[in-house]
């Protein structure tokens, strides 16, 4: 059990951790798990005081399940998760291309809530009582030798000390803005309405992308016979319905759209950013702390995941070397262009579902047949599955 870290100014002796991750998120729990299982003394904070109750991120991809497989889930998610085996590019009732993905690994769909519910009970075994809800980082100090983290923790400040920090505080990082980090915009800009409902497809292990004049409509298989579906629009309503979802669906593409088993319908506006720096002194940020990618294509949850596992062999390396600020250096450089290059592809993929009529159109489809066919079709299958993250 990790010991009770001491009130600020209480005169008893400041306890000590290997890392404190600000963040309890699917990002700051995998990593913290992958630490633990060193036998690493790991502290999570979150300012929660319990998990959210909607799901944006569903997909785990090969390099991510890597991650989770480290962090000694992947069997638990396997069961749960549904498998997409294919996909699909349609536009206005024709077949512009189709995938398979069994040859170049699984792709599995899970509600982000679900294997965070994993992560913290896996968590939970490997070092009880790591995580710590209710409490909200205030100030940083890097000492050189360690860094001081003091957060509030039901009205009382608390200060601890840290060989290193990792925020993985979300996009609106608290972490990042008490380093002052740049957070710059990047080029991918576009609004949503989603929504989950049961599966009348037909075909429950295929992901199907509808690429209409009017926009993209996406849909991805659920576990328990349900699928998501995500449409562009113009302007997201302040208040989205099932039966907004279910107009889109109909009048882009044709398809039944059962709003009677309809659930989580939400709008939401897709945007890009990358910090400026992934690490600073004896702190690093992870995540969507450091890099806010469109959810368009599902990289984002899967790319912080492999900063995670880069985190955990840097880290690990650091703390048996005692490693000074150059610890984060390679991580940094390493981390930093993989977050550039998926933000690249998201953009490329928005880009591809934007709205088209006329001669913008036909370019289009006929460069999504030509994606679809070989040589292009294997590269297009290892950027699905996210192999080069």
């Amino acid at each position: 059990m990790p010991p009770a870290d001491a009130p600020a100014g209480s005169g008893a002796r400041m306890p000590r951790h290997d890392v404190v991750i600000v963040g309890a998120g699917a990002v700051g729990l995998v990593l913290a798990c992958l630490l633990a299982r060193r036998g690493l003394d790991v502290v999570v904070l979150e300012r929660r005081t319990e998990r959210g109750t909607h799901s944006r991120a569903i997909g785990i991809h090969p390099p991510g399940l890597r991650a989770l497989a480290a962090a000694g889930i992947e069997q638990e998610v396997r069961r749960r998760a549904a498998e997409i085996q294919a996909g699909r590019v349609t536009c206005e009732g024709r077949v512009l291309g189709s995938l398979v993905f069994t040859r170049v690994g699984t792709v599995l769909s899970l509600p982000q809530l679900e294997t965070e519910a994993l992560l913290e009970r896996r968590l939970e075994v490997l070092r009880p009582g790591a995580l710590r809800r209710g409490v909200e980082v205030q100030a940083l100090q890097d000492r050189g030798t360690h860094v001081e983290v003091t957060w509030s923790s039901a009205g009382a400040p608390v200060t601890a000390a840290a060989s290193y920090v990792v925020g993985a505080d979300g996009m609106r990082s608290g972490i990042r803005t008490l380093l002052g980090i740049e957070w710059a915009p990047q080029r991918g800009r576009a609004q949503y309405v989603m929504c989950d409902t049961r599966d009348d497809t037909g075909e429950p292990a295929t992901a199907l992308l509808h690429f209409e004049p009017a926009g993209v409509v996406e849909s991805f298989p659920l576990p328990g016979a349900r699928r998501r579906w995500v449409a562009l629009v113009q302007r997201a309503p302040a208040t989205a319905t099932a039966e907004h979802m279910a107009a889109i669906v109909a009048a882009r593409t044709g398809a039944r759209f059962d709003v009677s088993a309809a659930s989580g319908a939400s709008a939401f506006e897709a945007r890009q950013h990358l910090a400026g720096r992934m690490a600073q002194g004896r702190v690093a940020l992870a995540g969507d702390a450091a890099h806010e990618i469109s959810p368009i294509g599902g990289q984002g949850m899967n790319l912080g995941w492999l900063d995670a596992m880069r985190l955990d062999h840097d880290l690990a390396a650091a703390l048996g070397a005692g490693a000074p600020y150059e610890a984060f250096a390679t991580y940094d450089r390493v981390r930093r262009a993989a977050a550039a290059r998926a933000a690249r592809q998201a953009a490329f993929n928005m880009t591809m579902g934007a709205p088209a009529t006329g001669v913008r159109l036909r370019l289009r489809n006929a460069a999504v047949r030509l994606l679809a066919l070989p040589p292009a079709r294997a590269m297009l299958a290892r950027a699905f599955t996210m192999r080069w993250l």
